[in-house]
């Protein structure tokens, strides 16, 4: 804001000095002031793309771990490793760095890189998990749809070979100004509450 507020001083000063000077005409005036204003509108988006969300600190430094999460979660305890459900051949876990509140991610416990490696009970037990985790997110969230899919190899996006799947819910508007304009999301829920939520909907759920 200080970087805005200094921008906008020096260039109404400087507008004010060519004025009085003579050294602009009204229609190059109005010109410059216009400059200024599309200078100061960028500035100040600039300014306001600091959001706190402290669970995203590991991924704007680029901190990230070596190895594989999907085979390293599992063996996990407690809340930190964001695993909402266990099912005797894949497990689910939320997403660490969400694109949407309640964005999931469903994978096998064995280390596989692709679809068709998957053995017949994990497609199967992958697929009852999707089920009932879109049934908790209907009853725990209210979404009005959901994106879900794999990124499968690097060239996909995929941020780790091991394959999963994502589900991601999603409401009217909530691509809205500020992803657009200032490349921000706004996470309107702490993830340990999303995954205390989760969690309990699972246990509704049976």
């Amino acid at each position: 804001m200080c970087a805005a507020d200094c921008a906008l001083k020096k260039g109404v000063s400087d507008l004010q000095k060519n004025a009085e000077q003579g050294k602009l005409h009204y229609a190059e005036e109005r010109g410059a002031a216009e400059i200024v204003k599309k200078i100061i509108y960028k500035l100040l988006l600039m300014a306001e793309r600091i959001l706190w969300a402290p669970w995203r600190g590991e991924f704007v430094s680029g901190a990230r771990k070596e190895g594989c999460i999907f085979c390293e979660k599992p063996s996990e305890e407690g809340s930190e490793a964001l695993i909402f459900e266990r099912r005797e051949k894949v497990f689910g876990m939320l997403n660490k760095f969400p694109y949407n509140s309640g964005h999931m991610m469903i994978a096998p416990y064995r280390h596989v890189t692709s679809l068709e490696d998957l053995q017949k009970e994990e497609v199967e037990d992958l697929f009852r998990l999707l089920k009932d985790s879109i049934a908790v997110l209907k009853m725990e969230m209210h979404p009005e749809g959901f994106n879900i899919g794999f990124n499968i190899g690097k060239a996909a996006g995929a941020g780790f070979e091991h394959i999963h799947m994502h589900v991601v819910p999603r409401w009217t508007g909530d691509t809205n100004f500020m992803p657009v304009l200032s490349s921000t999301k706004v996470m309107p829920e702490h993830l340990s509450r999303t995954l205390e939520r989760i969690k309990a909907g699972f246990r509704r759920l049976g």
